[in-house]
Formats: C-alpha cells, sequence, structure tokens
C-alpha cells in the first residue's frame, strides 16, 4: 500500500519491534480509525550471521526493507530490560539502536516503551509471560496459530501497545516537576542528617 493510499484512507500502520541480537521480532498492524488488524509479523533470524558488526548490518538492511515494503506511519520499539550481564545488554542497546536508526533514515517517529507497559497494555497484566501475550494477540488479532519463536508475537505487543496508547507515555499523576512530586510522595522524601 503506497503512503498515498493510506492518507486517501486516513489509515495508519505502526510497525513494532522487539529487538534481539539473535532473533528480532518484528510485527506490523493497521489501524482504521479505532479498529485494527494484522498486517504481518515474523523474526529476522541473525545468529547465524558471525560477528556482533555483522548482525547489526542485517538488522538495518532488513528493518529498511520491511519499512520500504510496508511504508509504516511509526515505529514502536521495546525497551531492553536491566539485566545482570553488561556485555549483553550493551549488545542488545546496539541492535535497538540501529533499529531505531532504520526508522529514522526513513523520517519514521519512533516511540520507546517498557516490556512491563507492552505487558500490561495487552493483557493487564505487567508481568504476564510471552506466552500469555501471546495467546491474548491470538484473540485480538485473530492470529490462528502462535508462532514457535515468541519474538514476533512481543513485536506484535508493541505496535498493539502504541496504537492503544496512540503514541503518548502515560504518565501517573501529575507532571508539574519537582514540588508535585514531593506532595505527592512525602513518604519518599529522606532528611539530611
Amino acid at each position: 500500500m503506497s503512503k498515498e493510499d493510506k492518507k486517501d484512507a486516513k489509515e495508519k500502520i505502526i510497525l513494532g519491534i522487539d529487538p534481539g541480537t539473535n532473533v528480532m521480532g518484528y510485527g506490523l498492524i493497521l489501524i482504521e480509525g479505532k479498529k485494527y488488524s494484522l498486517l504481518q509479523f515474523g523474526v529476522i533470524h541473525l545468529k547465524k550471521y558471525v560477528g556482533h558488526e555483522l548482525k547489526l548490518k542485517k538488522i538495518f538492511e532488513r528493518v529498511t526493507g520491511i519499512i520500504d515494503e510496508f511504508h509504516p506511519d511509526t515505529v514502536a520499539l521495546e525497551a531492553p530490560f536491566y539485566g545482570e550481564n553488561v556485555q549483553s545488554m550493551l549488545k542488545l542497546g546496539r541492535a535497538q539502536g540501529v533499529a531505531m536508526a532504520a526508522a529514522l533514515a526513513r523520517d519514521i517517529p519512533i516511540t520507546e516503551y517498557s516490556p512491563k507497559k507492552v505487558k500490561q497494555s495487552v493483557t493487564g497484566n505487567g508481568n504476564a509471560s510471552k506466552i500469555q501475550v501471546a495467546e491474548m494477540l491470538k484473540t485480538l488479532l485473530k492470529i490462528e496459530e502462535i508462532p514457535k519463536l515468541l519474538d514476533a508475537t512481543d513485536a506484535l505487543a508493541v505496535a498493539l501497545c502504541h496504537h492503544f496508547h496512540d503514541g503518548r507515555l502515560q504518565t501517573r499523576g501529575r507532571t508539574e516537576g519537582w514540588k508535585s512530586f514531593l506532595e505527592d510522595n512525602p513518604n519518599r522524601v529522606k532528611s539530611p542528617k
């Protein structure tokens, strides 16, 4: 579908990405008003490539290819979670950065969501398992069969989370600065000794 066709139909396409260094999930949903439907989802296999630099190159090429084929209006990414292994976190952050760069190279806006926010948005439970997320997506997007690699459904969940939040990160309470934070959280303030 070309950009002109989408504008005429007032449709929007969201590309969700679940960054990874061995398997990267992607999912595309079509938004028509308040309705949403599945366009495409899958994974990019990266384990076969030797060297982190080559994996990053392949991520850029494949994400750019998906963007050029589907012309998404926005890209939503799952932010890396914090883990114990610093090297893994560094590699995952690079993979996410390259996916972001592919979107930005095509002037497509990006939004990040925490894994907990994605799970909460799709299942109502921020601690849901990957299979619970996949089962909910099976119902919401009318997926016939859950894929073996759940990175694909994780990416769809990110896209759907973005739709549910309409690109706005949700915050609790007022956002009027430190004064309102201190008023709302008096038990979190420690007096100097």
